[in-house]
């Protein structure tokens, strides 16, 4: 599903809404206003949601990790990610 979004649409970035400890990564949907919302299973304290959405994310879309760069959102379920 998110490989096809992104091979329609060549976006410079993502916005991702994120659902922490969940049962495991996965991409739930893509809604109307292109947000894409992801279920990660690390829980967002120090970071730890962070790493796991970039690690997931890259795994995803065949990048190395260094690609992927939360822009804003850091502490926010709705982030801004740059795929370099």
């Amino acid at each position: 599903m998110l490989k096809k979004f992104i091979e329609q649409h060549h976006p410079d970035y993502l916005r991702v809404k994120v659902l922490p400890k969940s049962a495991k990564n996965e991409v739930v949907d893509i809604l109307d206003d292109d947000t894409i919302k992801i279920r990660i299973k690390a829980v967002p304290e120090k970071g730890k949601a962070n790493k796991e959405l970039i690690s997931f994310l890259s795994k995803e879309l065949d990048l190395p990790k260094e690609k992927v760069q939360i822009i804003s959102g850091k502490s926010d379920q709705l982030k801004l990610i740059k795929i370099v």
